[in-house]
């Protein structure tokens, strides 16, 4: 009769964990990938619906399509210039993180590894820079650009971008190479090794995952960014994805909303396969940096 009431007892609280798992768990992450997927899914049936579905809701759902068309993505790709966004886009995003990693490298190495005097309050410095708002720099960012005569085209957005990528990406890397030991740099000292050789054939090597996930965040960041590249770019051939979309295919009070998702869409892809391909390098890198 004790077995039995055992059993009833585990079969209870079998059910009981089962149920808190479904409320605590399950139900939380439906509704986070419910709220993550759904701009997406709006995006795609939005660029893929005739004109006469977009604002006829008494005859057609919002959330579905009839008779989908490929009329907006053709017009977005052969009537814009949204192909010459895309590839400043990329040129200027590249050419940002690649600029930022280089700077962070060096900045992040000499601040977790020389050990000077004041180390830690400039990494501290560092990283408060990169709380303060564009739309606060962008301003005396605009005066140097007029200067040294660079407006209206990519080199103004590739010189300054990296004014809010290299903080961050500083404090990531510091982060990252302080879990690296340090007797590694000690034995190679020993050997004779110059810290050149320490930097390029021991830490870089084992940074590999914090690299990438500073990489991912500039790039990111840089195909994003509106503020700069809406001040610094006037000339419709120069814009990127974000200006272009905006202020080409918005004339007025008419919004070409087909047009405008599927520039959307097309425009986050990049950053998803990126994503996608690199996501366990990121996710490593964050939890070795945010541990430390």
């Amino acid at each position: 009769m004790a077995k039995t009431v055992t059993d009833d007892n585990a079969g209870l609280d079998q059910f009981e964990s089962r149920g808190r798992k479904i409320f605590l768990v399950w139900l939380p992450l439906a509704c986070f990938i419910f709220v993550l997927l759904f701009p997406f899914y709006w995006m795609a049936i939005t660029a893929v619906k005739p004109n006469s579905q977009l604002t006829d809701y008494q005859n057609h759902s919002p959330f579905w399509v009839v008779g989908p068309t490929l009329q907006h993505i053709k017009y977005l790709l052969f009537e814009t210039s949204y192909p010459g966004w895309l590839w400043n886009t990329l040129i200027v995003a590249v050419a940002s993180t690649f600029l930022s990693l280089f700077a962070s490298v060096f900045a992040a190495y000499a601040i977790e590894r020389l050990r000077f005097r004041g180390a830690r309050i400039t990494g501290l410095l560092i990283f408060l820079a990169y709380l303060v708002p564009p739309s606060i720099l962008f301003i005396p960012l605009s005066v140097i650009v007029f200067q040294m005569g660079i407006f209206d085209s990519k080199l103004a957005l590739i010189l300054t971008y990296p004014t809010f990528l290299i903080p961050f990406c500083t404090w990531l890397l510091m982060g990252y190479f302080r879990s690296i030991p340090y007797e590694l740099e000690e034995s190679a000292l020993v050997d004779g090794a110059t810290r050149w050789q320490i930097l390029t054939k021991i830490v870089l090597p084992l940074a590999v995952p914090g690299l990438i996930s500073a990489g991912i965040f500039a790039f990111t960041l840089s195909w994003n960014e509106f503020i700069y590249a809406l001040t610094f770019i006037s000339s419709s051939e120069n814009k990127t994805i974000p200006v272009g979309v905006l202020t080409e295919l918005v004339r007025g009070d008419v919004y070409e909303w087909g047009a405008l998702m599927s520039g959307a869409l097309l425009g986050s892809l990049p950053v998803v396969i990126l994503y996608s391909f690199f996501v366990d390098y990121y996710v490593s890198s964050m939890t070795g940096a945010v541990k430390e």
